[in-house]
């Protein structure tokens, strides 16, 4: 059996895709960033008048993100504690992979999942990180 999950308190994908997809006990979300449901705010990102990324926050993303990716466990009855596996895609890996490190550990505070980070020189929105997860979820 599969279900497609959307939060109606994350951000709305960038593309035709749902926010998370069920098969069987496993889940898999789409990579989430650290966008606002309903606008183009961004957490943590000032543009400049041609759209471009002036300053960020990565802090501020990293958390926005997180917390936008609560809202998709949530909402398909999972926690951090179901997540098995996670991609983080930074595209400042020197400065800003200790930060990520930090905020995510508070997050994933019981059984830590698998996790693999990498550089990417850019996303499809102007954001600095985007993370993609699967979680096992047998209830």
């Amino acid at each position: 059996m599969t279900d497609s999950i959307e939060s109606a308190r994350a951000p709305e994908p960038v593309g035709p895709y749902p926010h998370a997809r069920r098969a069987g006990p496993f889940l898999f979300l789409s990579g989430v960033g650290p966008r606002k449901r309903g606008s183009k705010e961004i957490p943590g990102v000032t543009l400049d008048a041609g759209g471009r990324v002036a300053s960020y926050d990565f802090e501020a993303q990293c958390r926005s993100t997180l917390d936008n990716i609560a809202a998709i466990l949530a909402e398909a009855g999972a926690t951090f504690d179901d997540v098995v596996d996670v991609s983080v895609y930074l595209t400042n890996m020197a400065g800003d992979f200790a930060t990520m490190n930090r905020i995510y550990a508070e997050y994933f505070t019981g059984m830590r999942p698998a996790r693999t980070t990498v550089e990417v020189t850019r996303l499809p929105t102007p954001i600095a990180v985007d993370m993609k997860m699967v979680a096992y979820v047998s209830r």
